[in-house]
């Protein structure tokens, strides 16, 4: 089959295909035929050596897919030959044809394209996770949202909105912007033409914001902390600002001054929390993934959320979907799609 076989660290041109054999469902796995494709930050950060959580080389990158279940190993009896699936994993995914256990391949949302199937899993998971599940969101709640134009971003303003909360949030642009207002959004700003602390500060009568979804880290995390309003609750989902280069000191000490940190005094006098997720360490705990799963699919089937796909690209240009991810002028998800 092809594949996207990373043997070296580097730029995306290190994303080449290769041929390398199918692999075959073992006990309780099944295997998924590959329509679509989800890009993650994540998988830029993993191209690059940057990601804690890749296995060693060599492996093939991906961590969400889309596609029809066309083998099943002994004692996989939850899922058909057939089926339309969305494959959550570690890591397999940039393939024609990836293995996981039963439990990772959920079922596929009816009324959603293959596109939209692709880019659901990952993003309205951390989403929901990080929202409903660690910070507790009400609707009465303002929610700052970081980088809302991404993948997860646009997630968490759809989910914040129809939970009935005041939303706010940043981008890089104004078509961005744009686009944001468009979801419903209640305030977006352009954090390259302003100051969001300030912006956010002046919409909110001074009174900051009660929950924020943070991915970027470094002064973006500051400041998304001094924003929040007494009993407040920040998640920490990702970090964005990450720019390591193992063969530059001076980036060392930059990357380590921009992680977010919790100050336990500063907690004590403001009241207020400070989470952090990933929701790939999850994937083992079958039973709460699962129940996660349903929740958050009946939420978005009752008020009818779709994914927001920015750009689709094709396998081969799978270098080019990766420089774009890492330009930060893309909206939404970015889709790969194999074959036609």
């Amino acid at each position: 089959m092809k594949a996207i076989l990373l043997t070296k660290h580097g730029k995306p041109a290190a994303l080449k295909i290769s041929d390398v054999p199918a692999p075959q469902p073992k006990a309780n796995q099944v295997r998924v035929k590959i329509e679509t494709i989800g890009l993650n930050y994540a998988e830029i950060q993993s191209r690059k050596g940057l990601y804690r959580w890749a296995p060693k080389l060599p492996y093939i990158l991906g961590m969400e897919a889309y596609g029809e279940i066309e083998a099943v190993g002994p004692g996989a009896e939850h899922r058909q030959i057939g089926e339309k699936v969305i494959v959550g994993a570690q890591y397999g995914s940039y393939a024609e044809y990836i293995v996981v256990p039963e439990a990772q391949a959920l079922p596929a949302i009816d009324f959603y394209s293959p596109e939209e199937n692709a880019a659901f899993a990952v993003n309205y998971l951390t989403a929901w996770v990080c929202l409903v599940k660690m910070a507790r969101m009400q609707p009465t709640d303002r929610v700052l949202i970081q980088a809302a134009a991404g993948g997860v971003g646009t997630a968490a303003v759809q989910l914040a909105k129809r939970f009935g909360c005041t939303v706010y949030g940043t981008a890089g642009n104004d078509d961005k912007i744009e686009r944001l207002y468009q979801l419903n959004i209640d305030h977006a700003v352009n954090y390259r033409r302003r100051d969001f602390e300030q912006y956010i500060r002046a919409q909110t009568n001074g009174q900051g914001v009660d929950v924020v979804l943070e991915v970027v880290g470094g002064e973006v995390y500051k400041k998304s902390v001094n924003l929040l309003a007494p009993f407040g609750r920040v998640v920490v989902a990702g970090f964005a600002a990450l720019d390591l280069q193992k063969w530059n000191p001076v980036s060392w000490w930059k990357t380590w001054r921009a992680i977010p940190r919790a100050s336990i005094s500063q907690m004590a006098v403001n009241s207020y929390g400070v989470m952090a997720s990933h929701l790939g360490y999850q994937l083992e705990d079958t039973p709460r993934l699962l129940n996660t799963w349903q929740e958050l699919t009946a939420f978005v089937q009752t008020h009818q959320i779709r994914p927001v796909v920015g750009a689709t690209f094709s396998f081969d240009d799978i270098a080019a979907a990766h420089q774009l991810m890492e330009s930060r002028q893309s909206y939404g998800k970015i889709v790969i799609k194999i074959g036609e």
